[in-house]
């Protein structure tokens, strides 16, 4: 069976919790100010998050890539008692905007935001993690995976997001050389063939990759 509408895409979302005003305020701001739409987290993976949060049980997240706070706002919607999210970005740019989000929300207590570049904060961090969320510069999604596989329990999740490259990754798009496509197709197979982790990728909006760290083999 392969079909796939407009239509059928908006289909489950009327069956799915709705999305909170906040966050239809940051989608909304954000489709006015800016033409990178794609890396704005939809509302279908943004709740995917967030039930995973709930489902493992998360006190500590790790996100790499905060872009709008978008998904930062998903990831803490089901926290623990006393959870935290720590989320790293470089941009400064949108810094002013994403505090703002915070602040507004009801985890403004509850989650923290660096502006640096997380290849130099990720080893600084000592913190047990029970999820890292990556939706960052795609050239060091294995750098951040290596640095971040031992800081997760045995049980957490890795993920991350643009597995797909809207179609590149599987040759659905007619396309020129593209390091950041090579870069995430290497970055997917590894992630495969990673004896540490029971990998997944699932076809949500742009492709979701998520290794939950094994248990058994996190302990050898």
């Amino acid at each position: 069976m392969e079909f796939s509408t407009k239509e059928i895409g908006r289909y489950p979302l009327l069956h799915t919790q709705p999305e909170s005003y906040l966050l239809r305020h940051v989608s909304r701001k954000m489709h006015a100010k800016t033409l990178r739409l794609r890396m704005l987290s939809s509302y279908a993976q943004g709740h995917l998050l967030a039930l995973l949060t709930r489902m493992i049980q998360t006190r500590h997240i790790l996100e790499i890539g905060s872009y709008t706070g978008y998904s930062a706002l998903c990831l803490c919607q089901n926290l623990t008692h006393n959870g935290l999210l720590l989320t790293i970005d470089r941009n400064k740019e949108l810094e002013g905007f994403i505090r703002n989000v915070f602040a507004q929300s009801e985890y403004a207590s509850r989650v923290a935001l660096r502006i640096d570049r997380a290849i130099s904060i990720i080893p600084q961090f000592t913190d047990t993690c029970d999820m890292v969320f990556t939706d960052a510069d795609k050239i060091n999604y294995f750098a951040y995976y290596c640095l971040t596989t031992q800081k997760v329990r045995p049980g957490g999740l890795i993920m991350a997001d643009n597995a797909l490259r809207s179609g590149k990754a599987v040759g659905q798009v007619p396309q020129k050389p593209d390091r950041e496509n090579s870069t995430l197709l290497d970055f997917s197979k590894k992630v495969g063939d990673d004896p540490r982790v029971k990998p997944n990728l699932l076809s949500v909006r742009d492709g979701l990759v998520i290794a939950q760290v094994d248990q058994l083999l996190h302990t050898h």
